[in-house]
């Protein structure tokens, strides 16, 4: 019925315009529209790609012209300052003013709803501190590195030359050496931007070891000492995983894929590259710390250390076995959460893929120190850092210094138009189009570059006198209370505590429903109870006025994980258990107690084969 009202219509417009031109000729000159949109009429009709253009010719358009304009409408039309993913506007507007040194406050209060689930605050002091001097660095280097790195607290994360623009990562560049923080390359090696502003460098190598690789796609140790004796190389970083795509391997859009990039990365220029799951260097907890040792070697003492996004956690209790038994460790260990960003990913990995930020940095920390082994390495956190609260968060619960890319990108100007991926981002930002790339000005985004760290920084450090604090050594999970439901409150109880599981307490409020069938039972005002995470151990003793007993009380310091780490790092050493730094996994096999914190055999925890490390040793 379209179809026939569209050639109705184009035959009724043109009868009309050839009788008017008989009485006046320039009417004529509608042709100029009536022909095209004719001829895309008739085009729509005839193409079987798309339905809707083939049911409804012309007016099918008005669909994909809002759909492409979808992510505008929603952002400056619909969202609120504080409901928009994956970054909302409220912390974006925060990094934009700071950025461009302008007003950075707020009136008339918070717009967050304080008494939601889930709304998290830090606990402040009444002996606050002014801050005084600059902020702290944390040196980052083990018993093994002879060449420590006193870092910044806040440095830039991973991101690419290919996944930015050349001149996006020179205003990185410079920015980070107008500042005094370091830049972490990306897997897609080191370019002359990087180099000619004159920042620190962490070097990251990936999968597809670009920058250091052979002819067939392997590590080339010689390429690699070049580039680590580089003066401004002050860390190297090796990538196991990222959080936004755990166990995939980075991708190159072949549209972004240009020959300068192509140069770097050792690959054809326009193809799609598809770096390996996984490393071909090593395929074991043992040959990855026997790699790290090689690394450190090569470059001279530099730092050395890995990031990964912790997926089955006995896999990192293998390391840590590993550590333990070859007396090697990393001088970092830089976690990143499912929710970190990325220039492309599947979706299913980016959603559903990899432990959430908070939990990882958690676990991590803990399972170190089960291991006996926190004090040797820092833990670097990665994933949505946008705030100085988001810092204050991350050091209390594990983490020793913070990096963020999507902070930073937002200081260069990011709109969050979500086009990363296919060379079309507006602001030059994540594309390799000249055109666009063109708007960015590299004098003035490196100054807000700058200034971004430095304002976050400084809120840091007020944050921290705040709380009465002067270090940021100091901070322990108990400053950090997340409501997990309409009339509880918790806060980790000890640093070594999983976060919102046991070792936690709970702060009731003024007056609490705690009886059944609606007996309303008066709590202390202001009064602490602890938890042992389960809900009957903290019910306010609904069958008395009494507080819970002894045995119902929060468990000691020492955390569930910390023992299992513990537990972890020694099983292996009697024939009930088949675990080995060889092997990825820990796999007790005989008969344990059953006791809490003891690690029981599942199916999870199966020994993993050996890596096939030469199957996936070439990027397309």
């Amino acid at each position: 019925m379209v179809r026939r009202w569209l050639l109705r219509c184009l035959v009724t417009v043109l009868t009309v315009i050839g009788l008017l031109a008989l009485l006046w000729p320039p009417v004529l000159w509608a042709l100029v529209v009536v022909l095209p949109l004719a001829a895309l009429g008739i085009r729509d009709a005839l193409q079987r790609e798309h339905t809707v253009l083939r049911n409804f010719p012309l007016i099918g358009h008005i669909r994909y012209g809002f759909e492409g304009i979808r992510p505008e409408i929603q952002q400056y039309l619909v969202e609120s300052n504080i409901d928009a993913f994956p970054i909302e506007r409220e912390f974006r507007s925060l990094v934009y003013q700071r950025a461009k040194g302008e007003l950075d406050t707020r009136a008339f209060g918070t717009q967050r709803d304080v008494y939601k689930v889930g709304y998290e605050w830090a606990s402040h002091s009444l002996a606050a501190r002014a801050p005084e001097g600059d902020p702290p660095r944390v040196r980052i280097g083990g018993p093994e590195c002879t060449q420590p790195y006193e870092s910044s607290l806040l440095n830039i994360s991973a991101m690419s030359f290919g996944a930015l623009s050349d001149r996006a990562v020179l205003a990185l560049n410079g920015g980070a050496a107008i500042g005094g923080f370091a830049q972490n390359t990306g897997e897609g090696g080191i370019c002359d931007q990087h180099l000619e502003s004159g920042g620190d460098l962490i070097w990251q190598i990936g999968t597809g070891y670009f920058g250091c690789r052979t002819p067939a796609g392997r590590f080339d140790p010689e390429a690699f000492r070049i580039g680590a004796h580089r003066p401004a190389v002050k860390m190297i970083e090796l990538k196991l995983s990222q959080g936004a795509k755990p166990g995939h391997g980075g991708v190159l859009p072949g549209v972004k894929n240009t020959e300068l990039i192509a140069r770097i990365r050792g690959v054809e220029p326009g193809e799609t590259v598809l770096s390996p799951p996984s490393h071909s260097a090593f395929d074991s907890p043992r040959g990855l710390l026997e790699f790290v040792a090689r690394l450190r070697e090569l470059s001279g003492g530099k730092p050395v250390g890995f990031k990964l996004c912790i997926g089955r956690r006995t896999d990192f209790f293998a390391i840590c076995k590993a550590m333990v038994e070859t007396g090697i460790t990393p001088d970092f260990i830089t976690v990143d959460g499912g929710e970190g960003g990325t220039g492309a990913a599947p979706l299913e990995f980016s959603n559903s893929m990899g432990m959430p930020a908070r939990d990882a940095w958690v676990f991590a920390h803990n399972a170190l120190v089960g291991a006996g082994l926190r004090d040797r390495i820092r833990i670097i956190a990665s994933g949505r850092i946008l705030s100085a609260f988001h810092m204050i968060r991350a050091l209390a619960i594990g983490a020793d210094i913070c990096a963020s890319a999507r902070g930073f990108m937002f200081s260069l100007g990011c709109i969050q138009s979500l086009r990363c991926n296919n060379n079309t981002c507006p602001t030059g930002i994540t594309t390799q189009d000249p055109v666009l790339t063109y708007g960015l000005d590299v004098e003035d985004k490196r100054a807000r570059v700058a200034r971004f760290q430095h304002g976050t920084l400084h809120a840091f450090m007020e944050m921290l006198g705040a709380m009465g604090l002067s270090s940021p050594g100091q901070l322990a999970p108990h400053h950090i209370f997340r409501r997990v439901d309409d009339l509880r409150v918790r806060t980790c109880r000890s640093s070594t505590a999983p976060w919102s599981r046991a070792s936690c307490s709970m702060m009731t409020g003024f007056r609490t429903t705690c009886g059944r069938n609606g007996t309303r039972r008066a709590a202390t005002a202001g009064s602490w109870r602890r938890s042992t995470g389960s809900m009957a151990a903290t019910a306010c003793a609904r069958r008395s006025r009494k507080p819970p007993p002894p045995e119902a009380s929060a468990q000691s310091a020492e955390s569930r994980w910390m023992r299992i780490a513990a537990r972890a790092v020694t099983i292996g050493r009697d024939s009930s258990s088949s675990c080995s730094p060889s092997a990825w996994s820990c796999s007790p096999t005989g008969p344990r107690p059953a006791r809490e914190g003891a690690i029981r055999p599942t199916k999870e925890m199966s020994a993993a084969p050996r890596l096939p490390g030469s199957t996936r040793v070439r990027a397309p």
